[in-house]
């Protein structure tokens, strides 16, 4: 039996958005690409090879705008632009059926070297967060923003469409990076973008007035580390909002329902075709 990558998605996975990403080339390219982009970002210099036989001392904006450019034309060649069914405001590229990224299964995005593609689906939890901020402007108006594990972009986007002041969008998996540009360009909006775990960074009640997640308590140990962290923020003064549609791990406690939502899903991905997202706040 095929195993689609929503399987990422349901309890027990194990920690799946913490796999380094590597590109549609194999793993020895990407793996070269990452190790250049971490590189770049530190600010340091590197010799070596690229794609294409590039070779030499490459600066920093050099190597990042390959990687990029490599995982944006992955995104391209897998995608359509697309309306979510709970946010038609927004469009996003998107894998669907007619799309050969659709029907790989795990195992087979392993072999080539991609992580589970969260980037490519708009996921219930992030509809329905995405639906509320739209709805519930003044949740954002006027402050700083971290959408995190932002995957599509679709809750930072959102954020940046109700006036936001400043909207990063947050993800480890270097294809999201590729994806939210994409995406943010179709909306006409520019979120920054911050690859880094900030999971139990303390400095980061300083940075921000809002914390959103859409989708984020379908693995044991990411919930662990992520609802101390958030509860954290909350007692810190900060608004903290996530989407969710039942998943295994949401916190039983210390959570204010805020809206409630009904999204159409694909059975493929839920095994069901309406999800009930509910938006939560942590409690101070």
């Amino acid at each position: 039996m095929r195993r689609h990558p929503r399987a990422c998605r349901r309890a027990e996975t194990g920690d799946a958005r913490r796999r380094q990403g590597k590109s549609e080339t194999g793993g020895h390219v990407a793996g070269h690409l990452d190790a250049a982009v971490g590189a770049a970002r530190e600010g340091r210099r590197v010799v070596g090879g690229l794609p294409h036989g590039r070779a030499g001392r490459q600066d920093a904006e050099e190597i990042v705008s390959a990687a990029l450019q490599s995982r944006t034309a992955f995104i391209l060649a897998n995608t359509s632009v697309l309306t979510p069914p709970h946010v038609p405001e927004i469009r996003l590229h998107l894998a669907d059926e007619a799309h050969d990224l659709w029907h790989r299964t795990e195992e087979e995005l392993e072999t080539i070297g991609l992580p589970p593609p969260f980037w490519a689906f708009a996921w219930a939890g992030g509809q329905g967060l995405a639906r509320h901020i739209l709805d519930a402007p003044e949740s954002v108006r006027g402050r700083r923003v971290l959408d995190l594990a932002s995957g599509s972009g679709l809750v930072a986007i959102a954020a940046a469409m109700a006036g936001a002041t400043s909207v990063t969008a947050n993800d480890i998996d270097p294809f999201s990076e590729a994806a939210v540009a994409l995406n943010a360009r179709v909306n006409a909006v520019e979120p920054s973008f911050d690859n880094r775990d900030l999971t139990g960074d303390p400095a980061l009640a300083a940075s921000f007035d809002v914390v959103l997640a859409g989708d984020v308590f379908y693995d044991r140990e990411l919930a662990g580390a992520l609802t101390p962290w958030l509860q954290n923020l909350a007692e810190a003064g900060k608004t903290v909002l996530v989407g969710d549609p039942g998943r295994a791990y949401l916190p039983k406690e210390r959570l204010e329902a805020m809206s409630v939502h009904e999204v159409a899903v694909t059975r493929a991905l839920e095994d069901m075709e309406v999800k009930r997202t509910t938006v939560w706040r942590f409690a101070a």
